[in-house]
């Protein structure tokens, strides 16, 4: 099925072939977990080319895909293979190959026509199947395990890192195949950094502390924020973390399939902007998640997406002040055509923020 809508997309721009090179992409067809792969993809056939650290692992993961043995540069045979194909009109990905890639391959398939393509497989990829749903409900559901497990462990005077060290332990001995993405765990005015990274700094008493983290099963990504605080926050705490709640379940109630992406964005950017803190929103409200943490749809107010049923995003405004810190709350929802699933299980009322 997956390799069926890609033909039709060549069909319908008059294409002989594609050329896969992102990692999901490439992994989404073809099954492959290697590092180094390409595939081609045409009307009939389906090759994959690698070297020889994969050559066995290809036989194991990618059924239906006939190998291709490279031992210098993928250059070197893309001549022979085209020829054999006989594809003469070749899309590639354009978003990711590099410059120095396209020169290799434009001098390799001189008689070929190489047409830029945007991420179509990244499109098809946006609308998850019911079987990867429920792979992205095991990675939420680990997360949000995680998240109360931290909870339990987290003092004052931990660092960081170590807080962000236990999550991450937690999560690779419970089923993990990796983290998502480098975890964040922000205290104070650390969390006024959106994507800050873990530091050395003890965390005190009384200020906000940013808990974004995310993990892989199955091959399919989580992507989780909560804000706490351990003990008796400040004055300011309690107002930020309210409108940021408010902004996000207004979004969640409203989001539904035909919905544009941006039109989300500012359900949730109205209720902060309207209190004031418009400038300190200063992200999009969320993202596709699946084998990437971040893939499509976009949701963001310049984002030019239509909200699909099937699509699984985040919804996950925030404000940030600098010098005091910040509030992010973030969900992972499944957009179905009367509203959403939230799969994120973790509390998230403001009592459940005070530690």
């Amino acid at each position: 099925m997956r390799l069926e809508k890609v033909r039709e997309f060549l069909a319908s721009k008059g294409l002989d072939g594609l050329l896969v090179i992102q990692p999901e992409n490439r992994r989404y067809l073809s099954g492959f977990t290697g590092s180094y792969g390409l595939l081609l993809i045409t009307p009939d056939s389906a090759y994959i080319a690698t070297d020889f650290r994969y050559y066995e692992q290809v036989e194991r993961e990618c059924p239906g895909f006939t190998l291709v043995k490279v031992e210098k540069d993928f250059a070197d045979v893309l001549p022979k293979l085209l020829e054999e194909t006989g594809v003469k009109t070749l899309g590639f990905e354009s978003f990711y190959l590099t410059v120095e890639e396209y020169r290799k391959w434009r001098k390799a398939a001189r008689k070929v026509k190489l047409v830029p393509c945007q991420d179509i497989v990244g499109e098809i990829r946006s609308v998850k199947t019911p079987e990867e749903i429920q792979a992205i409900r095991k990675a939420v559901a680990l997360a949000d395990e995680a998240f109360s497990h931290i909870c339990q462990v987290l003092r004052p005077g931990m660092s960081e890192k170590e807080a962000a060290w236990e999550i991450e332990s937690f999560m690779r001995t419970h089923g993990a195949e990796k983290v998502a993405f480098d975890l964040i765990v922000a205290s104070g005015p650390n969390g006024a950094l959106p994507h800050a990274r873990a530091s050395d700094k003890p965390i005190k008493a009384g200020e906000p502390i940013v808990i974004d983290i995310g993990c892989v099963v199955g091959g399919y990504c989580s992507d989780l924020t909560r804000t706490v605080v351990l003990g008796k926050p400040d004055e300011r705490f309690s107002g930020i973390y309210s409108l940021v709640l408010k902004a996000q379940e207004k979004a969640e109630r409203a989001i539904k399939a035909g919905m544009r992406a941006r039109k989300a964005d500012s359900i949730a950017r109205k209720v902060i902007e309207k209190a004031g803190y418009g400038p300190q929103f200063g992200h999009g409200l969320g993202h596709g998640v699946g084998m990437a943490v971040h893939e499509k749809p976009r949701v963001g107010k310049l984002s030019k997406d239509t909200l699909q049923a099937g699509n699984v995003i985040t919804v996950e405004p925030g404000i940030y002040i600098s010098g005091w810190g910040g509030v992010r709350l973030e969900d992972i929802v499944v957009v179905q055509d009367e509203g959403v699933e939230i799969l994120t299980r973790s509390p998230k009322g403001l009592k459940s923020a005070i530690l």
